[in-house]
């Protein structure tokens, strides 16, 4: 067996001996949820406060159950509360809608009109901002056309300025191509005439 079975056990059986008389007295006097609660609350802090004491993780998993039941138990007459409380104010809203229905009746030609009133001015303002909506829209898609046809015309110039760097650069290196020719011309011509005198000063 185990040994934390008989204090969990003791301190059971004390606090169920603890907590009858007072379940009788709230139960005779017809005390409300809330005294019940708090009953609960304090058995579940006494369970765990043993728990922690004598070591007994199952006192303390049994003290967590309890609270977690008196939550849910006080969550659940929170909820019930507010559903009565819905259901009066839905009958006191009901009753004055009933009240009102009657000073509407008599008002209604009076405020038929109105409403026709408000409708005809509802819409011619619908109509202007659509107008307006449609002019603006106009005029972003002209301002759009503008902005891509000057973004088209500075690609083209770019890719011109582009090909022309190309030509420039293709142009320099075929000048440079024929100078180096030319030197090479020249020099080779020099080296000719340079041989041809030494050979010269040779038969001399």
């Amino acid at each position: 067996m185990d040994l934390r079975q008989i204090p969990r056990t003791a301190i059971t059986t004390y606090l169920k001996v603890l907590r009858t008389p007072v379940d009788l007295a709230l139960r005779v006097t017809g005390s409300g949820q809330d005294a019940k609660l708090a009953v609960d609350r304090a058995d579940a802090a006494a369970r765990e406060v043993a728990g922690k004491v004598t070591g007994d993780e199952a006192l303390q998993a049994d003290a967590g159950r309890r609270r977690k039941a008196a939550d849910a138990t006080e969550e659940a007459a929170e909820l019930h509360a507010k559903a009565q409380k819905a259901k009066q104010d839905a009958t006191r809203k009901r009753k004055q809608a009933e009240q009102q229905a009657e000073r509407r009746r008599k008002q209604a030609a009076e405020r038929a009109d109105e409403k026709r009133q408000e409708a005809e001015a509802k819409r011619e303002e619908a109509e202007r901002n659509l107008a307006e909506a449609e002019r603006r829209r106009k005029a972003a898609s002209d301002k759009a056309e503008r902005e891509q046809q000057q973004q088209l015309a500075e690609q083209a110039k770019r890719e011109r300025l582009e090909q022309l760097d190309r030509e420039s650069a293709a142009l320099a290196e075929r000048e440079e191509a024929v100078t180096a020719s030319d030197e090479a011309e020249r020099l080779k011509q020099a080296a000719a005439a340079a041989k041809a005198e030494r050979k010269s000063g040779a038969t001399a």
